[in-house]
């Protein structure tokens, strides 16, 4: 049994970070690839079908840990916590885990117990991380909107957290809310002013 991990939200200023990781089973999934690559329909439909058809489990790494650890380590704590996730759920435990990148957990967090791979550009070479990287795309894409509906003047319904212009601005404007990643520099900058 092998597993996909990837992430979604290492770059953005606000957010957690996400990880999912698949399992991929019983009918073959059309058109699994990077989710950067996909529209947002297509994500959508393909995140559903995963859903419904393999295993998967999401882990996440919150703003403070990301503070508290830095945004490397806080995504090696998403990875873990998502395949412990994917384990629990699904009541499996894979042979080995690919990883889109160059570096796994392994050795760099005390809560992985798995066989891993890093394959750099994996989300394009290995099924597997396809679905992971749609569903983690999707979940932290879907954990941003409704995020917007608390703070409404970051825009993250359409910005998913990335220091865009109209971001920066409204930090500018109204400072940083609890989503926000103080250890970021644009986010760390205003709190000195």
């Amino acid at each position: 049994m092998i597993a996909g991990v990837d992430e979604a939200g290492r770059g953005p200023l606000a957010g957690p970070v996400v990880a999912a990781a698949v399992v991929l089973r019983g009918k073959d999934i059309r058109g699994l690839t990077d989710s950067k690559v996909l529209k947002a329909a297509r994500r959508a439909v393909l995140a559903r079908r995963i859903r419904e058809r393999c295993h998967w489990g999401i882990g996440l790494a919150s703003p403070e840990e990301i503070d508290a650890l830095n945004i490397f380590q806080a995504t090696m704590l998403a990875m873990a916590r998502a395949v412990q996730a994917l384990c629990d759920d699904f009541d499996c435990d894979p042979s080995e885990v690919l990883i889109d990148g160059n570096l796994t957990p392994v050795g760099r967090r005390p809560e992985w117990r798995w066989p891993a791979r890093a394959i750099v550009k994996g989300d394009l070479k290995e099924r597997c991380i396809s679905a992971a990287s749609i569903i983690a795309k999707e979940h932290r894409d879907a954990l941003m909107q409704e995020a917007a509906r608390d703070y409404p003047h970051y825009a993250w319904e359409r910005n998913k957290g990335y220091g865009t212009a109209d971001h920066l601005a409204a930090l500018r404007e109204y400072g940083p809310c609890p989503l926000h990643r103080r250890s970021f520099a644009p986010v760390a900058q205003l709190t000195l002013i």
